[in-house]
């Protein structure tokens, strides 16, 4: 080999990969999707910025919006250019989601988290699998509602006339509430469409002062613009902390049930091995203890150790009260559902 050619070939071989280190280097930014408010306080804080710090060359920008509906109308206008990498949102919109090729499915090859986590975290039809559970309670305002209530049906007593804030159909705290009422009236479930459901809200609608809580049903509930209500446990929880105890929560006797969050990854991510490493983060036992800890939803993997203090404040202590539910099933007959809701169910409250 002539002596020029055999340096070009050596340098190339020492400089390609310096080139390549310093292009992984370089820091990419990824885009994640999730809920507003206390969410994206506490999950910046106990999941974002400890994995930003842990991957100094990846970004995240947090893009929130209040509820699944929204990003999912914001993920199928962007279908063609996509902007976002990771997306958290319920299983029933995430299963919409996948269903039209907006989320790709999660690999445990390249996630190995997938693994660890829980069997009901996984679902068949179903790209992403779930980050967070979390469950249906009452709350109400300790001040105006003494002695505290037992039953989803004080909210249809006589007193609470315009008193009562429930998050209405399509947001599934409304779809919820429609299910235990269903269960408890021996509907047959998705089956019948909840039918038993949406006929026991007869005696609640016209209590109820708004279907659309602002900025959530938690806030009109501490000021005493409503008295009583339903909402999520893990912001119940925090907002009795910060409320000092103006807002309280429980399980009602008619029990619960489980509300999951799934996190997917978007197809044709722009950064798609980027995002792949977020979830493994966001999946892993640490993250998930912490941000138990830090909000009170319980954890999917199963390997996380929590604190008793954060997990007796979850669902987990009263599994024995949680309504099961096929989220799935629930998927496909929404719409259904919705008709149901919007005929039977909002005339009684005007």
């Amino acid at each position: 080999m002539k002596r020029r050619t055999f340096v070009a070939a050596t340098t190339s071989l020492i400089v390609a990969p310096w080139i390549n280190r310093a292009s992984a280097q370089q820091p990419v930014t990824i885009n994640v999707m999730a809920y507003t408010g206390l969410f994206q306080d506490r999950y910046t804080a106990a999941v974002v910025e400890p994995f930003m710090r842990a991957n100094p060359g990846i970004r995240v920008n947090y893009s929130p919006l209040p509820n699944s509906a929204a990003m999912i109308g914001q993920l199928r206008a962007q279908r063609a250019a996509p902007q976002v990498d990771v997306v958290i949102l319920d299983v029933t919109v995430a299963k919409v989601g996948t269903d039209e090729g907006i989320f790709s499915r999660l690999d445990a090859a390249a996630i190995p988290e997938i693994n660890e986590l829980y069997p009901n975290a996984r679902f068949p039809n179903v790209g992403g699998v779930a980050v967070t559970f979390d469950n249906l309670v009452m709350i109400y305002n300790t001040d105006a509602v003494k002695p505290p209530p037992t039953s989803l049906l004080d909210m249809a007593t006589p007193g609470m006339r315009g008193r009562v804030a429930i998050p209405g159909l399509p947001d599934i705290q409304g779809m919820s509430l429609v299910m235990i009422l269903d269960k408890l009236n021996g509907g047959p479930g998705v089956e019948g469409r909840f039918a038993k459901g949406i006929e026991a809200m007869a005696p609640i609608a016209p209590n109820v002062q708004t279907w659309e809580p602002r900025p959530d049903v938690y806030a009109p509930i501490i000021n005493g613009q409503a008295a009583i209500g339903i909402g999520w446990n893990a912001r119940a929880q925090v907002n009795a902390d910060t409320s000092n105890g103006k807002l309280a929560a429980l399980i009602p006797k008619e029990g619960t049930v489980f509300q999951i969050n799934v996190i997917n990854q978007v197809q044709g991510a722009p950064q798609a091995q980027a995002a792949q490493r977020f979830i493994s983060y966001a999946l892993s036992a640490p993250a998930q203890k912490a941000f138990t800890e830090s909000m009170f939803y319980a954890p999917t993997n199963a390997k996380a150790q929590i604190a008793p203090s954060a997990i007796d404040r979850t669902a987990v202590k009263f599994l024995d009260r949680v309504v099961p539910v096929d989220w799935i099933a629930v998927a496909g007959v929404r719409d259904q559902i919705m008709d149901q809701w919007r005929r039977r169910v909002i005339p009684l409250s005007r």
